[in-house]
């Protein structure tokens, strides 16, 4: 058996695997839209509220890929409305020495993961300005919206996480 420099092998008298190597280069505010018609309204009661969430990640060069979070909320109260924000979230992350399945689920589960408090905190403080109560939205289930896209994008197959 052959020893590697660390004194390690891989069982087949090679070198150990490679680590996986996970690191977030930066994140930022890619763009930002908030309508206030409803401003300076006084809200009596609760507004409704509708949050819209999409995901998009791709690669930027050979170990680099981009994430985005989109988070579009809207609020009425008696059919007028009071808000529209639309957020677009990013993060920029290297990956190095993962197998591409890994790749993906980092992409769309923990990356967002990561991405969501910084981006929750962005659409509280933007809707707190405009006058209205800050609204913080509940944790996101990111593992569950990409169950879903995989069934959706390959009906009648079960996709384990």
């Amino acid at each position: 058996m052959s020893d590697t420099p660390s004194g390690l092998t891989n069982g087949d008298g090679g070198a150990p695997p490679q680590e996986v190597r996970i690191q977030v280069l930066g994140q930022y505010v890619k763009d930002l839209s908030f309508e206030n018609p409803g401003a300076p309204t006084n809200v009596a009661g609760r507004p409704q509220i509708d949050l819209g969430v999409d995901l998009q990640a791709r690669r930027t060069e050979a170990e680099r890929f981009e994430v985005e979070l989109k988070l579009r909320v809207s609020a009425k109260a008696e059919d007028r409305p009071l808000f529209l924000l639309e957020l677009l979230y990013a993060g920029l992350f290297a990956i190095q020495n993962a197998p591409e399945e890994i790749v993906q689920q980092f992409l769309l589960i923990e990356a967002p993961h990561i991405l969501f408090p910084f981006a929750r905190r962005v659409v509280a403080d933007v809707i707190r300005d405009g006058g209205m109560p800050p609204l913080m939205i509940e944790p996101i289930d990111f593992a569950a919206l990409y169950r879903a896209k995989q069934a959706e994008a390959q009906p009648g197959m079960q996709t384990v996480v």
